[in-house]
């Protein structure tokens, strides 16, 4: 029987288990939970490079007793020489590229997001940036153990990653993958995180560092300058939300896909399905998910450039019309145009009752492949995700590209709190769906409800298909009977990454913590 870790002095959940135990040493050592979480984000930019890294953006979601939930959007706006008349000029009309210079055209947003995620913690009490970010430090310096998720995704990709600045001498042996276990140590990341302990976080975008990234990215045919780093400023928001049976849903304003988070929920919540794990479970939540994805894929972005705000799209009528357009019986045809993404999520909570739900990207496995020699930072190619052409998403200079990234945060009504999410681009509000559904509503344990098999519809991280996949570990008459539905079945291998690798911490009235992680990744929940 599976049973999430259970404490109440504090709960932690990353995909890396060094990030976890760095979150939990801050817990310990009489830390918050938000600056427990910005030392797992520093560790698990050096020890999981591959799916992030302190060269891409990050968004977070804040529970405090007795306050409304906060947002914090860390997202870096487009070059302000980049617009789609420079990328003609440099031979690119119909898209971006999506590795090298010209794909690292956004300001890396993360490292602001931590510091504006800092300032909530009353300064009296706050540690010291050189105890936050020591774990990180150490890491780089004497180096981290390659996973076998990191050695095999670096082989899948060394066709389109070896020849791009910097990525060989960082991330591979002699030209080849490392090895599970090969000693990586980088020592110009860890003297980077070093200099922005002893001097700030503000000096990655206004200091030195940023000096040395502007000229480093110029050489390398990227549009990003030193006025554009120092032009960056994370954002406070409040975060969408949305009502249903079990509480109050919240997730990441636009350029992210929160707001389909939410739809597909709240579609689900409309459709009054009884038995969890049945074919009205997974059909009424994969419906419910297309119906979200039409709409966020013809009309969300930058929230500047949008006809509405996204909360607009949580409106009850306009929920009720969508739900109505489900049909509980039949599949509605697919595909669609996908989103992909390279992504963590973490989650943590102390005893004092904050509750974090933290995610950090660099869009691609390796982002942009770009690494500065110097720093040691490579950088995201979250950009490439904009388009040459005239819609929501159009390049323009200064804007924040669309956004797989949603950290998720739930006030339910029975007092609890709970912070979920997962990696997986595509995959992320349905792997929320799955798991919120299973434990909430269907009364699941929490780390049942993130180790369960899962589906993804549509294309995600690593793949090109846009089938229902399914782990092959559900029932094969629940397999059937969506076949019959009409579902396009693809079967996918037991506890297969492209499920994405999912997290929740919860807290109970009572101050007991939970925390959960996926046996799909390298990670770990601790709770003590």
């Amino acid at each position: 029987m599976l049973h999430s870790a259970l404490g109440f002095r504090g709960a932690f959940s990353a995909p890396h288990r060094a990030a976890a135990l760095a979150g939990r040493d801050i817990l310990e050592a009489g830390g918050t939970a938000i600056e427990a979480m910005v030392a797992a984000a520093a560790t698990i930019a050096v020890t999981y490079p591959h799916m992030n890294g302190i060269g891409g953006d990050g968004f977070w979601l804040i529970h405090r007793p007795g306050m409304e939930p906060v947002g914090i959007s860390a997202c870096g706006q487009a070059a302000g020489l980049a617009t789609p008349d420079w990328y003609a000029a440099h031979g690119h009309r119909d898209a971006i590229p999506a590795r090298g210079g010209l794909a690292a055209l956004t300001v890396p947003g993360t490292i602001g997001g931590w510091e504006a995620a800092l300032s909530l913690v009353p300064e009296a009490r706050r540690l010291p940036l050189e105890r936050l970010l020591g774990n990180a430090i150490a890491y780089a310096r004497d180096g981290i153990a390659v996973t076998g998720n990191q050695s095999r995704m670096t082989a899948e990709k060394l066709e389109a990653l070896k020849d791009i600045p910097g990525f060989a001498e960082t991330f591979l042996v002699d030209g080849h993958p490392p090895a599970p276990g090969h000693r990586l140590r980088q020592a110009a990341l860890a003297e980077t995180l070093a200099t922005l302990a002893r001097d700030g976080l503000r000096g990655f975008h206004d200091g030195p560092i940023a000096a040395t990234h502007a000229r480093y990215l110029e050489a390398q045919g990227s549009p990003l300058r030193l006025e554009d780093f120092r032009a960056y400023q994370p954002r406070t928001v409040f975060p969408l939300s949305v009502t249903t049976t079990h509480g109050k849903l919240f997730n990441m304003v636009a350029p992210t896909q929160g707001v389909a988070s939410l739809i597909i929920l709240a579609l689900f919540d409309r459709l009054n399905v009884a038995e969890g794990e049945s074919f009205d479970h997974l059909h009424g939540l994969i419906e419910a998910t297309k119906q979200a994805f039409v709409l966020r894929n013809a009309d969300l972005g930058d929230p500047d450039s949008m006809a509405e705000p996204a909360q607009d799209w949580l409106q009850n009528a306009r929920l009720d019309a969508m739900a109505a357009r489900i049909d509980r019986k039949r599949a509605l045809p697919w595909p669609h145009e996908p989103k992909e993404g390279d992504t963590i999520w973490m989650g943590a909570a102390d005893a004092d009752g904050t509750v974090v739900s933290f995610i950090q990207s660099v869009f691609w496995e390796f982002g942009s492949g770009l690494v500065c020699p110097q720093t040691g930072v490579f950088f995201q190619n979250r950009g490439a995700g904009f388009s040459l052409s005239p819609g929501p998403n159009q390049l323009a200079p200064g804007k924040r590209p669309f956004h797989t990234l949603n950290p998720a945060l739930a006030q339910l009504d029975d007092g609890r709190v709970l912070a979920y999410g997962t990696m997986g681009g595509e995959g992320q509000p349905q792997t929320q769906s799955a798991v919120f559904s299973r434990h909430v509503q269907f009364g699941m344990d929490l780390q049942a409800a993130v180790t369960a098999p899962r589906w993804l519809l549509g294309k995600t991280w690593g793949d090109a298909t846009t089938s229902l996949k399914l782990e092959d570990r559900f029932d094969p008459k629940l397999v059937g009977a969506l076949r019959a539905a009409g579902h396009d079945v693809e079967m996918i291998p037991a506890f297969s990454d492209l499920a994405g690798h999912a997290g929740a911490v919860l807290l109970h009235p009572n101050g007991l913590l939970e925390a959960a992680s996926d046996p799909r990744s390298d990670g770990a929940a601790v709770s003590y």
